[in-house]
């Protein structure tokens, strides 16, 4: 095996070892065993991880009825008796208003000495609605599309999501009359605020007449301490590890290219969630996908070299693809040219160079791993 080949494999395995550590399973599964929990009477999950929390519930207090809206492909692997809506994500349609309302109406019809167990995850943005009178499907799929290709980060596109939602910033459980609430939710936004994640479906009301708590159970920082402790193992010196990709894609591409391009031997862990602005008719990609072509120039010709960057959703954008692994020979002449048009999906995947996982059952935004062996 080559060294390069060799560090790939290091490089997969300890991007696998974040994800792996923030799975939805996995997290709900502690947080559970951590807590006095009151057995609930309804669970309702929505998100991209909302399955793999709701096998953990299920699994951890037995039957019980449970609502489940997650995006198309997400929904595997639950008992045939969970209520499941697969919904559209990242652009809403039909059915994420027909979420919304199922939602809100098993909220609102839950008995007045009832038990709520709420699980949130990064997606419900999307996959939910239930829009304020006067509001239809197009407008939130048009400022949906428009705050995708804008640039703005996720609390600024959350902050006008909720403008014209009856269920995000606390709305969903305005609706809930009954004795308690807890809400668990795995962070997909900077600073871990529950009334940011999903737009804040998981938030409780600004007085709310009900018992309530709240929880993260898994992050961006839990990730990137288990990619930490997996590069370790694997011999890796750590050189710098933290959240440092919330920025626009060509302002991380020159500020972490020269430095990766000359980084001494060991591994950079670095997360958090980079912006694009897309230009008009864009081709095949997300920002991982970019963000990984873009840093790639940097370490051209290099074989000792290797970088992820992947979404921990295993979802990129509006692709099948996680995001990109590459190493000193993905960039060539024609790599400009696929950013500039944000096709850099197709680029990698004619380059062999796409990290591509299948759902992953978390959602904990994204994660870089940079070796030099």
């Amino acid at each position: 095996m080559s060294v390069r080949q060799r560090t790939r494999e290091d490089a997969r395995a300890i991007w696998q070892a974040g994800v792996d550590a923030v799975g939805g399973y996995n997290a709900v599964t502690r947080a559970l065993k951590e807590g006095s929990t009151q057995r609930p009477d309804q669970i309702i999950a929505v998100g991209k991880a909302a399955a793999a929390m709701t096998r953990a519930a299920l699994d951890h207090f037995g039957a019980l009825p449970a609502l489940v809206v997650t995006k198309d492909g997400h929904g595997d692997g639950l008992p045939t008796e969970v209520t499941l809506i697969e919904s559209a994500h990242p652009v809403p349609d039909e059915r994420s208003l027909k979420a919304g309302r199922a939602l809100r109406e098993c909220v609102a019809g839950m008995a007045a000495d009832s038990h709520l167990l709420l699980l949130v995850s990064g997606g419900a943005s999307a996959l939910a609605e239930d829009l304020t009178e006067g509001h239809t499907l197009k407008d939130l799929a048009t400022l949906n599309r428009s705050l995708l290709a804008s640039g703005k980060d996720i609390t600024e596109m959350n902050v006008e999501r909720r403008q014209i939602s009856r269920i995000k910033g606390g709305g969903l459980l305005s609706a809930f009359a009954g004795a308690t609430a807890q809400v668990l939710a795995i962070s997909d936004v900077p600073g871990d605020d529950i009334a940011v994640i999903g737009s804040g479906i998981g938030a409780l009301p600004p007085t709310p007449n009900f018992a309530a708590t709240t929880r993260i159970v898994a992050s961006n920082t839990h990730a990137r301490d288990a990619a930490l402790a997996e590069a370790e193992r694997r011999g890796y010196g750590i050189l710098k590890t933290g959240e440092e990709l919330h920025d626009d894609l060509d302002t991380l591409a020159h500020q972490w290219g020269p430095r990766l391009s000359h980084m001494e031997k060991g591994a950079i862990i670095l997360g958090g969630e980079p912006t694009v602005r897309l230009p008009d008719n864009p081709g095949r990609g997300g920002r991982n996908q970019a963000l990984a072509l873009a840093l790639s120039r940097h370490i051209k010709g290099r074989d000792d070299i290797v970088l992820i960057v992947g979404g921990t959703d295993g979802n990129d954008g509006p692709t099948d693809a996680a995001g990109g692994i590459v190493d000193g020979s993905t960039w060539t002449d024609s790599a400009q040219d696929a950013l500039n048009h944000a096709d850099s999906g197709t680029y990698l995947s004619d380059n062999k160079a796409l990290l591509t996982t299948g759902p992953t059952g978390t959602n904990v935004m994204d994660l870089l791993i940079a070796l030099r062996c």
